[in-house]
């Protein structure tokens, strides 16, 4: 094998530590990102917060569900699963700060500040309460943003997330510490760097995106104090086969007030927060799993009954 295959490989695998633009249909057909327009926007926009151009865009109608993407990732990411997401909900996407049509800005990347952009993001578009799915890295914010700002969060369902950067397996944290503008030149042939410049505002941020990631990753964080001031019903998804170690889902789990005893036989000691564990699923590919909606949309609707366009 070459140098160059040696390393092109390396930079995959330490993109794919924090998601891949990359995804594939259920039949396996390859899509780049699925970085075009799958699903007509009904809006689409931009905001600008601290020297920042936020692109959002939003689909359907029904209770307002705000959807935040995974690390070098857009909303896009999302379109396979988004009729489904759309079918009696009005779907708000933000791509993140460097993502998608986002500009990527001066400002040091922070999950904290992620969240407070999207508060003012959906505060200027006259939400005052949302549910909230966020995947991976927009789990995080999803997380942030309901400890930060408790009113604007009605649910919760955060997919492949941890509370503490001891969440994942040792070998992706050695991984995801070394992301660096370094890869960049390796990753110009893989569907992810492909996926970024067909949508970026400026494609020759590539570089600056991924030192701006890999400095995020890096940084150690333990957020299981904040766990505490959730007000938001929760449910935590995974894959049986995800980044994160089985220990952290149920430290997580047990941490909202649930597994910590029998629910009883009219459910009279049960939790309000839930856990689901998909089969089979990976970090690579539960974001776009049909199972992934009807497990957190039932949750998210509060066992209401939502209606196609209400």
């Amino acid at each position: 094998m070459s140098a160059r295959a040696v390393k092109l490989g390396a930079a995959m695998a330490l993109a794919a530590t924090f998601l891949t633009g990359c995804t594939h249909d259920e039949e396996g057909t390859k899509m780049i990102g699925t970085n075009t327009e799958t699903t007509a926007a009904a809006r689409t926009g931009r905001i600008e917060i601290d020297g920042i151009s936020y692109y959002y865009q939003i689909h359907g109608e029904g209770k307002p569900l705000l959807v935040l993407h995974g690390g070098l990732g857009s909303f896009e990411m999302f379109g396979p699963i988004l009729p489904q997401l759309t079918a009696g909900r009005q779907v708000i996407g933000i791509d993140l700060q460097g993502h998608g049509r986002t500009t990527l800005g001066a400002r040091e990347f922070s999950i904290p500040a992620f969240a407070d952009d999207i508060a003012t993001i959906l505060s200027e578009l006259g939400y005052d309460q949302v549910d909230v799915l966020g995947y991976s890295l927009g789990a995080g914010v999803g997380f942030r943003l309901a400890v930060q700002h408790p009113d604007l969060v009605r649910r919760l369902a955060l997919v492949s997330a941890g509370y503490s950067s001891d969440a994942f397996y040792p070998e992706i944290r050695a991984q995801q510490r070394q992301v660096n503008a370094a890869a960049a030149e390796f990753m110009k042939e893989t569907p992810m760097y492909q996926s970024y410049v067909a949508i970026a505002p400026n494609p020759n941020d590539f570089p600056r995106l991924l030192d701006a990631i890999g400095q995020l990753m890096a940084r150690d964080f333990d957020w299981s104090a904040d766990v505490a001031k959730l007000k938001a019903p929760v449910i935590l998804v995974y894959g049986d086969s995800d980044m994160y170690r089985p220990e952290h889902m149920i430290d997580f789990y047990r941490l909202l007030g649930g597994g910590l005893r029998d629910a009883g036989w009219m459910k009279e000691h049960q939790a309000p927060n839930r856990l689901a564990i998909l089969p089979g699923r990976t970090h690579y590919d539960i974001f776009m799993a049909p199972e992934l909606v009807s497990t957190v949309l039932p949750f998210l609707n509060g066992g209401e009954a939502v209606q196609p366009g209400r």
